[in-house]
């Protein structure tokens, strides 16, 4: 095996056909990175000529001017192989130690326990423990918290027709589309100039539920990295010219990704828009091909007592229990790879915080 440097169109090449891709491990999140002083590098695995692991990793100075090197959903490799991983992980810390580096940060797009609906481990389903316990025997810690959340909620759409899923979804779910349909929301993408809309509708929604949202440059970035790519969408709904929900959503790989939303609460209850809004790119998924729709995040497994839980069951709500399902990812880990510098930082941390 060797451990080599990767150009961006070799790196892509490698991540359009990995399985367990991201959007997050792309050429063009290294370069909204770059805007905020990260320094992008792609590494590689090759054995016998073929690429067989690879990953962006961004770096930045963070601590003394030590740096930290960052995979964002990444690495793509398989982590239940011992000795890949062992490769790939000693000789990337090599470089990151030979580069000013002090801390190792991944977040895998992996998945760790198979869980159903309600997010309960699958009788006889995949149990990856053995890619956590490769991890931990390098030196990896996982973290309690993570830029990426490390629950999501899916909906299967192979081999599902447009009928067949909505006949699936729970009868409340149906209804309010229905509803919406009736009261004549229309829904829409927005063009860049119209992304004002968007940020107006996220910001209030920030505001009322105590979330911090991004700014309106972030998502005019997104739009310029991936819209002629065909992998981002910002969806509006409205009626009779009033905007009444948007949301953002990533189309990359084999999955259609909610990834940001928000409301005008004066119409939520009287048009349901954010429900309509979610059927219809259901529908763009299944007609375009699309594997999986992905709600993305929820905060932890389903907990009825949890002040979030309202989030997940409208998730849960457009999917059956053949259809649906909980994924766990691996989380997030760290990697010590200056020990001096990681336990000055470990100290200056508490004493902060």
């Amino acid at each position: 095996m060797k451990f080599l440097s990767l150009e961006p169109e070799q790196f892509r090449k490698f991540a359009d056909k990995y399985p367990d891709r991201s959007f997050y491990q792309t050429p063009e999140i290294a370069e909204l990175r770059t805007t905020n002083g990260w320094t992008p590098y792609y590494f590689g695995v090759e054995e016998e000529g073929k690429t067989i692991a690879a990953s962006l990793v961004v770096a930045k100075p963070a601590f003394l001017g030590k740096s930290i090197y960052y995979a964002p959903g990444g690495p793509l490799i398989d982590y239940e192989n011992t000795k890949l991983v062992n490769f790939f992980f000693k000789n990337l810390k090599n470089f990151a130690k030979g580069h000013n580096g002090y801390l190792l940060h991944i977040e895998p797009y992996y998945e760790n326990i198979e869980r159903d609906r309600d997010g309960n481990p699958v009788e006889g389903g995949f149990n990856h423990k053995k890619a956590s316990k490769n991890l931990e025997n390098l030196g990896f810690k996982a973290l309690s918290h993570s830029d990426e959340p490390k629950y999501s909620f899916i909906l299967d759409l192979k081999g599902r027709t447009v009928d067949q899923i909505f006949a699936d979804m729970k009868r409340n779910t149906r209804n309010h589309i229905r509803k919406a349909e009736k009261m004549g929301v229309q829904i829409r993408e927005l063009k860049r100039e119209e992304l004002s809309i968007f940020k107006k509708i996220t910001e209030s929604t920030s505001e009322r539920r105590h979330f911090l949202d991004k700014p309106l440059s972030y998502y005019e970035k997104m739009y310029d990295l991936f819209h002629d790519r065909g992998e981002v969408k910002f969806m509006l709904a409205e009626t009779n010219a009033t905007p009444l929900s948007a949301a953002m959503f990533m189309t990359y790989g084999d999955e259609v990704i909610y990834l940001f939303s928000g409301s005008d609460e004066k119409y939520m209850k009287e048009f349901n828009a954010q429900y309509l809004i979610q059927w219809h790119m259901i529908k763009y998924a299944i007609e375009n091909g699309f594997k999986t729709y992905n709600f993305y995040g929820i905060q932890g497994l389903p907990d009825r007592n949890s002040k979030d839980y309202g989030i997940y069951d409208f998730k849960k709500g457009f999917t059956s229990t053949e259809t649906g399902r909980v994924v766990e990812l691996l989380g997030a880990y760290e990697l010590p790879v200056n020990q001096l510098f990681y336990r000055l930082h470990q100290l200056f941390s508490h004493i902060k915080h």
